[in-house]
């Protein structure tokens, strides 16, 4: 399949990385969110990211040029002839329900669609288009221009023409597919990880050790590039809560129910970088306040 145009559903951290990767490839990007605010704030962001690509020589082009290949829009017009429509909004079943169909009537019959949810089936949010079989998970990793890996999830209706279509994608945009055969709460990556993060939210929550402690063990011991309060800050703690409680909501099981720590950090407002105190505190540049 040759893909030229991918539109954007959803223009936060997720989306306009996902929209960065795919204009750096060639491909023409329609982003798409409810104001034009967002939007501009999300160009700004993809800006700054695609010049730090630049900076270092990972990209060939200048940034202009990437840049001019991103286009924004607070409608959903330009989903009629795209190859992928990619959604990226919140990690909600009823949001992600209710934005599939304001786009399912206005759907190409050639377009390939997909979710970047990183917990909820696949099968769940595919109910509510009209053709299953032309939708699949693609799960993109946070920050998105760093990340190499992509889970390619199988949904129950998923054609074996649409599962192909999404490792391609992945492997045109210069990431490795990771496949999913069978559609499970939170994957492969996800759940292997979410326990690990959990067990040391509750190293911290039981006064065993503190975060910092935790992340430099990590990152010195297995060769991680952030430990996990790190990771945490940067995604958002209330993403990783509700893909929690999404995974065991589905599963029912107590290993993926969240620690209390974690919870009351998101009733506090903790959220991480985006709040300016996450399990750590920031700068309004987003630096650590304990860090030199």
């Amino acid at each position: 399949m040759d893909v030229k145009k991918v539109v954007v559903l959803g223009a936060g951290t997720m989306g306009n990385g996902i929209a960065q990767v795919c204009a750096q490839t060639g491909i023409e990007v329609v982003m798409c969110d409810l104001s034009d605010d967002l939007l501009s704030k999300a160009l700004e962001k993809v800006r700054w990211s695609v010049a730090k690509f630049a900076e270092k020589g990972k990209i060939s082009e200048d940034v202009e040029t990437v840049m001019k290949r991103i286009r924004t829009s607070t409608g959903h017009e330009a989903v009629a002839d795209a190859d992928w429509v990619i959604e990226a909004v919140f990690e909600r079943i009823d949001v992600k329900h209710e934005i599939f169909k304001k786009i399912d009537p206005l759907l190409g019959e050639k377009t390939l669609v997909a979710s970047n949810t990183s917990a909820i089936p696949i099968t769940g949010i595919a109910a509510a288009v009209s053709r299953p079989d032309r939708f699949v998970g693609l799960h993109f990793f946070n920050p998105v221009p760093m990340m190499q890996a992509v889970e390619v999830i199988r949904g129950i209706s998923t054609s074996d023409e649409t599962f192909q279509a999404g490792a391609d994608l992945v492997r045109k945009i210069g990431k490795e597919p990771i496949m999913v055969n069978r559609d499970i709460a939170g994957f492969i990556l996800n759940r292997i990880n979410m326990l690990s993060n959990m067990e040391a939210y509750r190293l911290v929550e039981q006064g065993v050790a503190t975060p910092e402690d935790i992340d430099t063990g990590m990152k010195l011991a297995f060769g991680r590039r952030m430990g996990p309060f790190e990771t945490s800050d940067l995604v958002g703690l209330e993403v990783q809560y509700d893909a929690y409680m999404n995974t065991y909501n589905e599963e029912k099981d107590l290993r993926f129910y969240p620690p209390g720590i974690l919870k009351r950090k998101v009733i506090a407002g903790q959220l991480g970088r985006k709040t300016g105190k996450g399990w750590y505190e920031y700068n309004p540049d987003g630096t650590r306040k304990d860090k030199k």
